[in-house]
């Protein structure tokens, strides 16, 4: 049975302002690849950490079938909260230790239904460091990002 992996990545031109999200699933029988997809979305108003974040979700929701999945990830906002914060967030009703509402609260809710489904192990990388499958989530977040640009309506 094939390994599968999601390479997940978000982009944010303004930090809010236009956005996108890429995923780059891949199917990998040892080092040899099997099957792949890509996929990205964008939004006119959003921020770097919700476009991050909906690159993991719409890499587990795309997965019809309960798998084994790596989300490979450059967030560590992400990885972060999905490993260990979002525990405590459940257990304090939403709310940060600060009693404070969890900022993104709708996403992370939809990316620990998501994953809830699947056996997800998450493994952080650094961004812009030469990781190819990294690299190219991030042109397909760039690509889904390009129509909600100004310069992109304008025409």
């Amino acid at each position: 049975m094939p390994e599968l992996f999601a390479y997940t990545d978000g982009a944010c031109s303004g930090n809010p302002g236009p956005g996108g999200w890429g995923v780059l699933l891949q199917a990998k029988e040892g080092d040899s690849l099997v099957k792949e997809r890509e996929l990205q979305g964008g939004e006119a108003e959003t921020t770097n950490n919700r476009m991050e974040l909906l690159a993991a979700i719409n890499a587990l929701e795309t997965l019809s079938r309960a798998s084994k999945v790596t989300v490979v990830t450059d967030s560590a906002y992400v990885k972060n909260g999905v490993t260990g914060w979002i525990h405590g967030w459940k257990r304090n009703g939403w709310k940060t230790s600060a009693k404070k509402p969890v900022k993104n609260a709708e996403l992370w809710q939809r990316l620990d239904a998501a994953q809830a489904r699947h056996d997800v192990t998450w493994e952080w990388v650094k961004g812009h460091a030469g990781h190819p499958e990294n690299e190219r989530a991030d042109e397909l977040a760039r690509a889904g990002m390009a129509p909600f640009k100004p310069s992109a309506r304008a025409e």
